[in-house]
Protein backbone atom coordinates (compact mmCIF):
# COMPACT_ATOMS: atom_id res chain seq x y z
CA UNK A 1 0.00 0.00 0.00
CA UNK A 2 2.98 2.33 0.33
CA UNK A 3 3.27 2.54 -3.44
CA UNK A 4 -0.36 3.48 -3.86
CA UNK A 5 -0.21 6.19 -1.21
CA UNK A 6 2.96 7.56 -2.80
CA UNK A 7 1.29 7.78 -6.21
CA UNK A 8 -1.58 9.71 -4.68
CA UNK A 9 0.79 12.51 -3.73
CA UNK A 10 1.76 13.11 -7.35
CA UNK A 11 -1.46 14.61 -8.67
CA UNK A 12 -1.09 18.23 -7.55
CA UNK A 13 -3.02 20.35 -10.02
CA UNK A 14 -6.54 21.47 -10.93
CA UNK A 15 -6.13 22.89 -14.43
CA UNK A 16 -8.14 21.28 -17.23
CA UNK A 17 -5.03 20.25 -19.18
CA UNK A 18 -3.46 18.58 -16.14
CA UNK A 19 -6.67 16.80 -15.08
CA UNK A 20 -7.13 15.57 -18.65
CA UNK A 21 -3.58 14.20 -18.63
CA UNK A 22 -4.14 12.48 -15.27
CA UNK A 23 -7.40 10.97 -16.49
CA UNK A 24 -5.73 9.53 -19.60
CA UNK A 25 -2.82 8.26 -17.50
CA UNK A 26 -5.14 6.54 -15.01
CA UNK A 27 -7.08 4.91 -17.84
CA UNK A 28 -4.02 3.44 -19.56
CA UNK A 29 -2.42 2.33 -16.27
CA UNK A 30 -4.80 -0.62 -16.06
CA UNK A 31 -4.10 -1.77 -19.62
CA UNK A 32 -1.00 -3.97 -19.74
CA UNK A 33 0.65 -2.36 -22.76
CA UNK A 34 3.75 -0.18 -23.37
CA UNK A 35 3.36 3.57 -22.86
CA UNK A 36 5.46 6.55 -23.93
CA UNK A 37 5.54 9.74 -21.85
CA UNK A 38 6.62 12.84 -23.78
CA UNK A 39 7.45 16.00 -21.87
CA UNK A 40 9.91 18.83 -21.37
CA UNK A 41 12.68 18.65 -18.78
CA UNK A 42 11.45 19.07 -15.23
CA UNK A 43 7.81 18.51 -16.12
CA UNK A 44 7.40 15.37 -14.01
CA UNK A 45 7.87 12.45 -16.41
CA UNK A 46 9.26 10.14 -13.72
CA UNK A 47 6.36 10.93 -11.38
CA UNK A 48 3.94 10.10 -14.20
CA UNK A 49 5.66 6.74 -14.76
CA UNK A 50 5.46 5.95 -11.05
CA UNK A 51 1.75 6.72 -11.08
CA UNK A 52 1.23 4.37 -14.02
CA UNK A 53 3.06 1.58 -12.19
CA UNK A 54 1.26 2.01 -8.87
CA UNK A 55 -2.16 2.19 -10.51
CA UNK A 56 -1.50 -0.98 -12.51
CA UNK A 57 -1.95 -4.59 -11.44
CA UNK A 58 1.86 -4.80 -11.31
CA UNK A 59 2.12 -2.38 -8.38
CA UNK A 60 3.32 -5.03 -5.92
CA UNK A 61 6.27 -5.93 -8.16
CA UNK A 62 9.38 -3.87 -8.89
CA UNK A 63 9.49 -0.59 -10.74
CA UNK A 64 13.02 -0.49 -12.17
CA UNK A 65 14.35 2.75 -13.71
CA UNK A 66 17.16 3.04 -16.24
CA UNK A 67 18.48 6.46 -17.28
CA UNK A 68 19.65 5.84 -20.84
CA UNK A 69 21.42 9.22 -20.89
CA UNK A 70 23.71 8.37 -17.98
CA UNK A 71 25.11 5.10 -19.34
CA UNK A 72 27.82 4.75 -22.01
CA UNK A 73 26.54 3.03 -25.15
CA UNK A 74 28.95 0.14 -24.52
CA UNK A 75 27.34 -0.61 -21.13
CA UNK A 76 23.63 -0.21 -21.82
CA UNK A 77 23.17 -3.70 -23.28
CA UNK A 78 24.78 -5.48 -20.31
CA UNK A 79 22.93 -3.16 -17.90
CA UNK A 80 19.56 -4.05 -19.41
CA UNK A 81 20.03 -7.74 -20.17
CA UNK A 82 22.75 -8.80 -17.72
CA UNK A 83 25.85 -10.81 -18.55
CA UNK A 84 27.52 -14.15 -17.91
CA UNK A 85 30.83 -14.70 -16.20
CA UNK A 86 33.68 -14.07 -18.64
CA UNK A 87 31.47 -12.27 -21.16
CA UNK A 88 34.00 -9.44 -21.27
CA UNK A 89 37.03 -8.18 -19.36
CA UNK A 90 36.02 -7.54 -15.77
CA UNK A 91 32.98 -9.84 -15.82
CA UNK A 92 34.21 -12.00 -12.93
CA UNK A 93 30.75 -13.32 -12.16
CA UNK A 94 27.29 -13.42 -13.76
CA UNK A 95 24.99 -10.47 -13.16
CA UNK A 96 21.28 -9.94 -13.57
CA UNK A 97 20.06 -7.21 -15.90
CA UNK A 98 17.33 -4.66 -15.34
CA UNK A 99 14.80 -6.74 -17.28
CA UNK A 100 15.37 -9.60 -14.85
CA UNK A 101 15.10 -7.27 -11.85
CA UNK A 102 11.81 -5.90 -13.17
CA UNK A 103 10.28 -9.35 -13.73
CA UNK A 104 6.51 -9.11 -13.25
CA UNK A 105 6.73 -5.35 -12.82
CA UNK A 106 7.57 -2.25 -14.85
CA UNK A 107 10.79 -1.20 -16.58
CA UNK A 108 11.12 2.58 -16.93
CA UNK A 109 13.43 3.64 -19.77
CA UNK A 110 14.17 7.32 -19.20
CA UNK A 111 15.54 9.26 -22.21
CA UNK A 112 14.62 6.29 -24.39
CA UNK A 113 15.52 8.22 -27.54
CA UNK A 114 19.22 7.85 -26.67
CA UNK A 115 19.26 4.04 -26.86
CA UNK A 116 21.83 2.67 -29.38
CA UNK A 117 20.28 0.97 -32.41
CA UNK A 118 21.71 -2.46 -31.55
CA UNK A 119 20.09 -2.29 -28.11
CA UNK A 120 16.81 -1.15 -29.66
CA UNK A 121 16.91 -4.34 -31.76
CA UNK A 122 17.13 -6.52 -28.63
CA UNK A 123 14.35 -4.56 -26.88
CA UNK A 124 12.18 -5.03 -29.96
CA UNK A 125 12.61 -8.80 -29.57
CA UNK A 126 11.61 -8.59 -25.91
CA UNK A 127 8.47 -6.64 -26.81
CA UNK A 128 7.54 -8.99 -29.65
CA UNK A 129 8.45 -12.39 -28.18
CA UNK A 130 9.07 -11.82 -24.45
CA UNK A 131 12.55 -13.33 -24.65
CA UNK A 132 16.20 -12.20 -24.49
CA UNK A 133 19.74 -13.50 -23.88
CA UNK A 134 22.30 -12.21 -21.44
CA UNK A 135 25.49 -10.80 -22.91
CA UNK A 136 27.89 -13.68 -23.50
CA UNK A 137 25.18 -16.35 -23.38
CA UNK A 138 23.00 -18.21 -25.87
CA UNK A 139 20.49 -19.28 -23.23
CA UNK A 140 17.08 -17.72 -23.85
CA UNK A 141 15.32 -16.10 -20.90
CA UNK A 142 11.60 -15.38 -20.84
CA UNK A 143 10.37 -12.20 -19.22
CA UNK A 144 7.12 -10.56 -18.25
CA UNK A 145 7.83 -6.84 -18.04
CA UNK A 146 5.84 -3.76 -18.94
CA UNK A 147 7.97 -1.10 -20.65
CA UNK A 148 7.26 2.58 -20.08
CA UNK A 149 9.53 5.03 -21.89
CA UNK A 150 9.98 8.76 -21.36
CA UNK A 151 11.70 11.41 -23.44
CA UNK A 152 11.61 15.05 -24.52
CA UNK A 153 12.85 14.11 -27.99
CA UNK A 154 10.82 13.93 -31.20
CA UNK A 155 10.85 10.16 -31.70
CA UNK A 156 9.21 10.15 -35.17
CA UNK A 157 11.88 12.65 -36.29
CA UNK A 158 14.60 10.37 -34.87
CA UNK A 159 13.08 7.54 -36.93
CA UNK A 160 13.27 9.67 -40.08
CA UNK A 161 16.94 10.32 -39.32
CA UNK A 162 17.62 6.61 -38.83
CA UNK A 163 18.42 7.07 -35.13
CA UNK A 164 15.42 5.16 -33.77
CA UNK A 165 13.84 1.99 -35.10
CA UNK A 166 10.39 2.58 -36.51
CA UNK A 167 9.35 -0.99 -35.69
CA UNK A 168 10.22 -0.42 -32.03
CA UNK A 169 8.40 2.90 -31.96
CA UNK A 170 5.32 1.18 -33.37
CA UNK A 171 5.47 -1.47 -30.62
CA UNK A 172 6.01 1.00 -27.78
CA UNK A 173 3.43 3.58 -28.80
CA UNK A 174 0.25 1.77 -27.74
CA UNK A 175 -0.42 5.04 -25.90
CA UNK A 176 1.56 8.27 -26.10
CA UNK A 177 0.91 10.78 -23.31
CA UNK A 178 2.11 14.37 -23.58
CA UNK A 179 2.80 15.99 -20.22
CA UNK A 180 1.53 19.59 -20.22
CA UNK A 181 4.35 22.09 -19.58
CA UNK A 182 3.92 24.25 -16.48
CA UNK A 183 3.35 27.44 -18.49
CA UNK A 184 0.14 25.87 -19.90
CA UNK A 185 -1.28 24.94 -16.49
CA UNK A 186 -2.53 28.36 -15.36
CA UNK A 187 -3.40 28.58 -11.65
CA UNK A 188 -1.62 25.27 -11.00
CA UNK A 189 1.53 27.41 -10.84
CA UNK A 190 0.32 29.11 -7.65
CA UNK A 191 -1.12 25.88 -6.26
CA UNK A 192 2.23 24.14 -6.67
CA UNK A 193 4.13 27.19 -5.42
CA UNK A 194 2.06 27.21 -2.22
CA UNK A 195 2.71 23.50 -1.74
CA UNK A 196 6.49 23.90 -2.13
CA UNK A 197 6.49 27.03 0.05
CA UNK A 198 4.68 25.26 2.90
CA UNK A 199 7.06 22.33 2.82
CA UNK A 200 10.09 24.61 2.80
CA UNK A 201 8.72 26.67 5.70
CA UNK A 202 8.31 23.46 7.68
CA UNK A 203 11.87 22.45 6.86
CA UNK A 204 13.12 25.89 7.97
CA UNK A 205 11.00 25.57 11.14
CA UNK A 206 8.97 28.66 10.40
CA UNK A 207 5.93 29.19 12.63
CA UNK A 208 3.76 30.83 9.93
CA UNK A 209 2.81 29.57 6.52
CA UNK A 210 4.24 31.66 3.63
CA UNK A 211 2.01 33.87 1.49
CA UNK A 212 2.90 35.54 -1.81
CA UNK A 213 2.59 39.25 -2.49
CA UNK A 214 0.50 40.30 -5.51
CA UNK A 215 3.66 41.27 -7.38
CA UNK A 216 5.23 37.85 -6.80
CA UNK A 217 2.03 36.11 -7.93
CA UNK A 218 2.09 38.18 -11.13
CA UNK A 219 5.74 37.35 -11.79
CA UNK A 220 5.18 33.64 -11.19
CA UNK A 221 2.19 33.58 -13.56
CA UNK A 222 3.97 35.49 -16.34
CA UNK A 223 7.28 33.60 -16.28
CA UNK A 224 7.84 31.02 -19.08
CA UNK A 225 9.18 28.24 -16.77
CA UNK A 226 11.60 26.53 -19.16
CA UNK A 227 12.58 24.15 -16.33
CA UNK A 228 8.92 23.47 -15.47
CA UNK A 229 7.94 22.07 -12.03
CA UNK A 230 11.54 21.32 -11.04
CA UNK A 231 12.50 24.95 -11.67
CA UNK A 232 9.42 26.23 -9.80
CA UNK A 233 10.36 24.12 -6.78
CA UNK A 234 13.87 25.62 -6.71
CA UNK A 235 12.61 29.19 -7.16
CA UNK A 236 10.02 28.90 -4.38
CA UNK A 237 12.23 27.10 -1.89
CA UNK A 238 14.95 29.70 -2.46
CA UNK A 239 12.48 32.54 -1.93
CA UNK A 240 11.13 31.06 1.33
CA UNK A 241 14.56 30.37 2.75
CA UNK A 242 15.74 33.91 1.92
CA UNK A 243 12.67 35.69 3.24
CA UNK A 244 12.70 37.14 6.76
CA UNK A 245 8.94 36.91 7.26
CA UNK A 246 5.92 34.95 6.07
CA UNK A 247 5.15 37.31 3.16
CA UNK A 248 7.21 36.44 0.08
CA UNK A 249 7.92 39.73 -1.71
CA UNK A 250 10.68 38.65 -4.09
CA UNK A 251 11.64 35.67 -6.24
CA UNK A 252 14.91 35.07 -8.05
CA UNK A 253 14.60 33.28 -11.39
CA UNK A 254 18.34 33.44 -12.09
CA UNK A 255 20.56 32.54 -9.11
CA UNK A 256 23.59 32.63 -11.43
CA UNK A 257 23.43 36.42 -11.91
CA UNK A 258 26.89 37.60 -10.86
CA UNK A 259 26.73 40.54 -8.39
CA UNK A 260 30.45 41.11 -8.87
CA UNK A 261 30.51 41.55 -12.65
CA UNK A 262 32.51 44.52 -13.88
CA UNK A 263 30.71 47.88 -13.63
CA UNK A 264 31.38 48.57 -17.32
CA UNK A 265 29.72 45.28 -18.30
CA UNK A 266 26.64 46.14 -16.23
CA UNK A 267 26.52 49.60 -17.80
CA UNK A 268 26.77 48.24 -21.34
CA UNK A 269 24.11 45.58 -20.66
CA UNK A 270 21.76 48.20 -19.23
CA UNK A 271 22.42 50.53 -22.15
CA UNK A 272 21.67 47.76 -24.62
CA UNK A 273 18.41 46.85 -22.84
CA UNK A 274 17.23 50.48 -22.71
CA UNK A 275 18.11 51.31 -26.31
CA UNK A 276 16.56 48.11 -27.66
CA UNK A 277 13.44 48.52 -25.56
CA UNK A 278 12.97 52.16 -26.60
CA UNK A 279 13.47 51.42 -30.28
CA UNK A 280 11.08 48.46 -30.18
CA UNK A 281 8.45 50.38 -28.23
CA UNK A 282 8.51 53.43 -30.52
CA UNK A 283 8.47 51.28 -33.64
CA UNK A 284 5.61 49.08 -32.46
CA UNK A 285 3.48 51.99 -31.31
CA UNK A 286 3.64 53.50 -34.80
CA UNK A 287 2.52 50.31 -36.56
CA UNK A 288 -1.14 49.90 -37.61
CA UNK A 289 -3.14 47.46 -35.49
CA UNK A 290 -3.78 45.24 -38.52
CA UNK A 291 0.00 44.57 -38.65
CA UNK A 292 -0.10 42.63 -35.39
CA UNK A 293 1.20 39.40 -36.98
CA UNK A 294 4.02 41.24 -38.69
CA UNK A 295 5.00 43.02 -35.46
CA UNK A 296 5.10 39.73 -33.56
CA UNK A 297 7.29 38.19 -36.28
CA UNK A 298 9.68 41.16 -36.18
CA UNK A 299 9.93 40.92 -32.38
CA UNK A 300 10.69 37.19 -32.57
CA UNK A 301 13.40 37.84 -35.16
CA UNK A 302 15.02 40.61 -33.10
CA UNK A 303 15.27 38.48 -29.96
CA UNK A 304 16.36 35.33 -31.83
CA UNK A 305 19.12 37.27 -33.60
CA UNK A 306 20.32 38.92 -30.39
CA UNK A 307 20.39 35.64 -28.49
CA UNK A 308 22.28 33.84 -31.27
CA UNK A 309 24.77 36.69 -31.55
CA UNK A 310 25.37 36.81 -27.79
CA UNK A 311 25.75 33.00 -27.57
CA UNK A 312 28.16 32.84 -30.50
CA UNK A 313 25.66 30.76 -32.48
CA UNK A 314 25.20 28.12 -29.76
CA UNK A 315 21.48 27.35 -29.84
CA UNK A 316 21.30 25.73 -26.39
CA UNK A 317 22.94 28.78 -24.85
CA UNK A 318 20.67 31.09 -26.85
CA UNK A 319 17.60 29.19 -25.60
CA UNK A 320 18.77 29.70 -22.01
CA UNK A 321 19.28 33.43 -22.58
CA UNK A 322 15.67 33.70 -23.77
CA UNK A 323 14.31 31.56 -20.92
CA UNK A 324 13.14 28.89 -23.39
CA UNK A 325 13.67 25.14 -23.52
CA UNK A 326 15.93 23.88 -26.30
CA UNK A 327 12.91 22.34 -28.07
CA UNK A 328 11.00 25.64 -27.92
CA UNK A 329 13.98 27.51 -29.33
CA UNK A 330 14.43 24.96 -32.11
CA UNK A 331 10.78 25.38 -33.08
CA UNK A 332 11.15 29.14 -33.37
CA UNK A 333 14.45 28.80 -35.19
CA UNK A 334 12.97 26.43 -37.78
CA UNK A 335 10.05 28.79 -38.25
CA UNK A 336 12.28 31.79 -39.02
CA UNK A 337 15.38 30.04 -40.41
CA UNK A 338 15.14 31.53 -43.91
CA UNK A 339 14.60 35.06 -42.60
CA UNK A 340 17.49 34.70 -40.17
CA UNK A 341 19.76 33.44 -42.97
CA UNK A 342 18.78 36.42 -45.14
CA UNK A 343 19.58 38.78 -42.26
CA UNK A 344 23.03 37.22 -41.74
CA UNK A 345 23.92 37.21 -45.43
Amino acid sequence: MDGMSESGKMGIGESDVFLDFQERLSRVAGVDRPVLIIGERGSGKELAVRRIHYLSHRWQKNLVAVNCASLPASLIESELFGYEQGAFTGAVKARKGRFEEAEGGTLFLDEIGLLPLEVQEKILRVVEYGTYERVGSSVTHECDVRIVGATNADLPELCRKGQFKLDLLDRLSFEVLFLPPLRERGDDIILLASHFASRMALECRRKELPVFSDEVVSRLMNYSWPGNVRELKNVIERAVYRSEGPVITDVDFNPFRNPYSKPQEKKEEKKEEVSTGSASSNGLEAMPLEDFSLARQQLDLVFLSRALEKSGGNQKTAAGLLGLSYDQFRGLYRKYRELLDEKDS
